[in-house]
């Protein structure tokens, strides 16, 4: 089941993982889920933060390569990387 929760994570939108964590920690922070299910979602949630986190990175990772030359200045745009 584990496998299957990844593959699904690696699927999720950075907007439906954000969206997704946001849930999982009101759920936490309200303390009113069972002992065994907060576990379940934290571990969840902490699947959901890596990808958020793997997102953002390739975004800026984009974002870098069409502003900045190989020695930091402005440089103007290349075609984004769509991969």
């Amino acid at each position: 089941m584990a496998d299957t929760n990844a593959a699904d994570i690696k699927k999720l939108t950075f907007e439906r993982a954000i969206e997704e964590l946001e849930t999982i920690v009101k759920r936490l922070e309200e303390g009113k889920v069972p002992l065994e299910e907060s576990v379940a979602i934290y571990e969840r949630g902490e699947a959901l933060k890596r990808r958020c986190e793997e997102l953002l990175r390739q975004a800026e990772a984009r974002v870098e390569k069409i502003t900045l030359d190989s020695s930091g200045k402005p440089a103007g745009t290349e075609p984004l990387d769509v991969n």
